[in-house]
């Protein structure tokens, strides 16, 4: 009888902690990413970034408590009343950064190499932006707050195109450029030199 009775509590046990903890990785899942928003105070677009995990662990008890973990206009404007919050369960996935990164890639082409953006690694190979003074930049190094501009002015480069003129900006006198090859043309500034390596 004790032993029927383990047996049964050990599964009631492991069957709640399953369900515990995928329903959390759900949750987790759901608010995790930055999300573009309006900022109720002053009318533009913001970018936040909500609290996933405080809201996964709250929502296992009932509707999940809601706070953002990071907005662009803070530290200045910290103590806001984050009214911007009440968008968050209705905003659409396009709303989400990657969302937002995807589509913008989507309709273009590398700077370097020409290559049309068909398929965005955002994890491992992501690609880069070229500022107007010719700074490679990598997603890494962007803040939330300039992300609009930086779509708006910068002009994209794609992985394998960051690394290849990287390297040539870092270790000049490793590089051999040899114009012609490959139908590619360009100039000793790698303007359009990224497959020689």
């Amino acid at each position: 009888m004790t032993l029927v009775l383990y047996v049964v509590v050990t599964g009631l046990v492991a069957t709640s902690l399953f369900f515990g903890i995928r329903y959390f990785v759900r949750a987790y899942i759901r608010y995790r990413d930055s999300r573009l928003i309006i900022c109720p105070n002053n009318a533009e677009a913001a970018i936040v970034e909500v609290d996933a995990v405080h809201a996964a662990l709250t929502s296992a008890f009932g509707q999940p408590d809601i706070r953002l973990q990071n907005c662009w206009r803070w530290p200045l404007y910290q103590n806001c009343g984050q009214e911007c919050l009440v968008q968050l369960d209705v905003a659409p996935p396009e709303c989400l950064v990657r969302g937002v990164l995807m589509r913008w890639y989507g309709f273009k082409s590398c700077l370097y190499c020409g290559k049309r953006f068909e398929q965005i690694q955002l994890l491992d190979h992501k690609p880069a932006l070229q500022s107007p003074e010719g700074k490679l930049v990598d997603w890494s190094e962007v803040a939330i707050k300039d992300l609009q501009i930086m779509l708006k002015n910068y002009k994209p480069v794609c992985w394998d195109c960051y690394i290849a003129q990287s390297f040539r900006k870092d270790h000049p006198d490793l590089v051999v450029y040899r114009p012609g090859r490959n139908d590619i043309s360009g100039g000793a500034d790698g303007s359009s030199a990224s497959r020689h390596l």
